[in-house]
């Protein structure tokens, strides 16, 4: 299951509650860990042998409605999840990354606010001259149970 950070908590109490705008990005980056963030920790962050984040828009057709994996439409849902309507590909690795455990979602190629993170199921460990995917659907977030 997905956990909002700190930072992401914090806006989202200050939107709903306190009439502050969210400032969510227009751009989401998708990180990878090899050690687990924290609601207040940003865990360890992949680093090295071509690593980078990659950019997702925020938008209807990249992120699943909370009714289906794969909709477009907005959220009507009762779930509260949300997924990857695409296939999320990393660089090719120049050398060994290490097992990935964790993926994130940040405000920024490198650097910025981590919001979200959660847990991969089966972690890989990424050697040199792998390239790490996500196919559609496969990073789930959930905000409520």
């Amino acid at each position: 299951m997905a956990a909002l950070t700190d930072y992401a908590e914090n806006k989202l109490i200050d939107a709903l509650l306190r009439a502050q705008a969210i400032g969510t990005p227009a751009t989401w980056y998708i990180a990878l860990f090899t050690a687990a963030p924290t609601d207040s920790t940003g865990g360890t962050e992949v680093s090295g042998g071509s690593y980078a984040r990659v950019a997702i828009t925020a938008s209807l057709a990249n992120f699943a409605g909370t009714q289906s994996a794969g909709s477009t439409t907005a959220s009507s849902g009762t779930g509260g999840t949300s997924s990857n309507n695409g296939t999320v590909t990393f660089p090719t690795a120049s050398g060994t990354w290490g097992t990935v455990s964790h993926f994130g979602l940040c405000d920024a190629s490198t650097a910025g606010n981590l919001w979200v993170y959660a847990a991969i199921t089966t972690p890989p460990t990424i050697t040199s001259g792998m390239t790490p995917s996500f196919a559609a659907g496969a990073l789930t977030v959930q905000v409520d149970n």
